[in-house]
Parts: structure tokens; C-alpha cells; sequence
């Protein structure tokens, strides 16, 4: 006869009982709980602001692409219009001109904090006299990091607005600020109407990345004479922006003063914005590269401490 076999398993020292029978694990503690979720914590504030830093490089480098190929459409546009440079109107040359059905700016868009369709149409920016030569669409005209909504827009479900850049008010035909061939929100500032006008293509900046605070009617406009920002450079990527100069290279600039890095405030911010002494660094570094001194500069437009 065969022995009865045993329904009793031998107990294992971590609590588990070898065979059939099986009796729960001893669960954690809340000590160990606690010391397990300040570990994540640790390792979470050690990767997420490097990731959050490279996601910004990323988006950085295609917004740099961006402006590259917006600088070579201003290169195709002049050769096809004998060195001419196109349209660079500010809001009402614009609103005039597509009113009756004309798109002779550069881009047709005026950019507000309300639900106009200017902010979300596209067609306007494809019907610009850039449009036809941009191979990669309409979405070069926007950084992915600039997600900025008025509180209206949010409620109306917006997730951005169409575009992120500006033209440098210097280069193009100013349209209404034209007094002549001299820009009246500049005149101590050399106008250039032909790409061939600009003595250092590589010193001279065709657009920007424009701050959201800032941003309507794509006419980047500061004064050499003035120790204010009147339209403030973006500071998307870590502090900085990108810029595509007149030589066709495109460049990314870090900020180096606060003033120039402010969040944005939809409706809400005080533009044109004073500079303070000291804090002056970035603001002379853009009024250098937007033009040149007109031989004709009266003495009332120079800078003065």
C-alpha cells in the first residue's frame, strides 16, 4: 500500500509556502512606501529638466530650419523680382491692401489677442509674397513652443496662433511709414528696398522670432535713438531666439538681460517697454543688426546717455 501524501507544505523564511498552499507576502510598510516615492521624486528632478532642456533644443533647431528657409525664399523672391524686396507693411497697409483683394505683403496677417481670423487663417500667409516659395508650408511660420492664448481664445478651444515670426522692419517696402525712401518710425535708419542695398548681408537680420506680447502685423520695429523695446524679440528656446540674416544663414541668440525675457501677458503688457541703464546689452545687440546709419542722420536722432 502507498503511504496518504500530506497536504502540508514546508513553510519558506520569506513567507511563502513551497507547494500547493500559497499564504500573502509581507506588505510594505508606509516607511518603505514613502522612502520608494521619495526615490521617484529624487530620480524625477534629476531627468525631467534635462529632458525639459532638450525638448527646447529640439524645438530650437527646427525653428532655426525654419527661418533658414524663410531667409532663402527672401533670396528666390529677389531674384525673381529684380533685387527687390517685398512688402513690409505695418497693420493698416495690410488690412488695406487684402481688403481689395491685394497680397503684396510679405505675409497678410495681423496677429491680436482677440478671436479675429487672422490669428488661425493660414491662407494669408500662403498668399503672401513669400508664400509661393516656401516648401515646407505654412507651419514654418509658427515655433511649436509658442503656445501664448488670451483667456478668450483658450475658451474658444484655440491651441496656438499661426505664426511666430516677424520681419525686420528695415528691409522692404514700408508701405504707409514711408516718407520718400525714409522710414518715419526710423529715420536715423538706412531703408533697404533691393537685397543688393544691404552693405553687410551677413550683419543685417531679415526676421525674428517675435514675442508674443508684441507680434501683429509681422513689421519688427525698433528705434537706434531710443532706449526702448518697442517690439520685443522672442525668447522661446531656453532665453533666446532665432534669427535669419540678410546672407540667407540663419543664428540663435541667447538673452543675457532679464528685461529682454519677460513671460507673456496676453492684454495685458506695456509695450513699448523702457530699458533700463545696465540692462541695455541685448536691446543694443538687435538695434545694431537691423540697419545701418543714414549718411543724412540728423543730429536729434543720435543715441545719447
Amino acid at each position: 500500500m502507498t503511504a496518504p501524501q500530506s497536504n502540508i507544505s514546508a513553510q519558506h523564511p520569506s513567507g511563502f509556502l513551497l507547494g500547493k498552499s500559497f499564504v500573502a507576502a509581507r506588505a510594505f510598510t508606509v516607511v518603505e512606501l514613502l522612502v520608494v516615492v521619495a526615490i521617484i521624486g529624487i530620480l524625477a528632478a534629476l531627468v525631467l529638466p534635462p529632458l525639459a532642456r532638450a525638448k527646447s533644443r529640439g524645438q530650437s533647431i527646427y525653428c532655426l530650419n525654419n527661418l533658414r528657409q524663410l531667409g532663402l525664399s527672401l533670396h528666390m523672391y529677389a531674384g525673381d523680382n529684380e533685387d527687390t524686396l517685398p512688402y513690409n507693411m505695418g497693420s493698416e497697409g495690410k488690412r488695406r491692401t487684402v481688403a481689395s483683394g491685394q497680397f503684396m505683403n510679405w505675409v497678410n496677417n495681423v496677429m491680436t489677442w482677440e478671436l479675429d481670423s487672422d490669428n488661425t487663417n493660414t491662407a494669408l500667409l500662403a498668399k503672401g509674397g513669400l508664400g509661393t516659395y516656401l516648401t515646407g508650408g505654412t507651419s514654418i511660420f509658427r515655433c511649436p513652443a509658442d503656445n501664448a492664448l488670451s483667456s478668450v481664445q483658450k475658451a474658444a478651444g484655440w491651441s496656438g496662433r499661426v505664426r511666430s515670426i516677424s520681419m525686420n522692419a528695415m528691409l522692404g517696402n514700408a508701405g504707409e511709414f514711408l516718407a520718400g525712401s525714409v522710414n518715419t518710425n526710423n529715420p536715423g535708419y538706412r531703408q533697404f528696398f533691393r537685397l543688393s542695398d544691404v552693405p553687410q548681408p551677413s550683419q543685417i537680420f531679415a526676421f525674428v522670432e517675435e514675442h508674443p506680447d508684441s507680434i501683429n502685423d509681422g513689421y519688427f520695429i525698433n528705434r537706434y535713438y531710443s532706449y526702448e523695446w518697442m517690439d520685443l524679440p522672442a525668447s522661446f528656446h531656453n532665453g533666446g531666439a532665432n534669427f535669419a540674416f540678410a546672407d540667407g544663414h540663419s543664428e540663435f541668440r541667447s538673452w543675457r538681460n532679464a528685461s529682454t525675457t519677460p513671460p507673456a501677458r496676453p492684454d495685458a503688457a506695456q509695450l513699448p517697454m523702457r530699458v533700463p541703464a545696465g540692462d541695455r546689452g541685448d536691446l543694443y545687440w538687435v538695434l545694431s543688426r537691423m540697419s545701418v546709419l543714414s549718411p543724412a542722420d540728423p543730429p536729434s536722432y543720435r543715441v545719447s546717455n
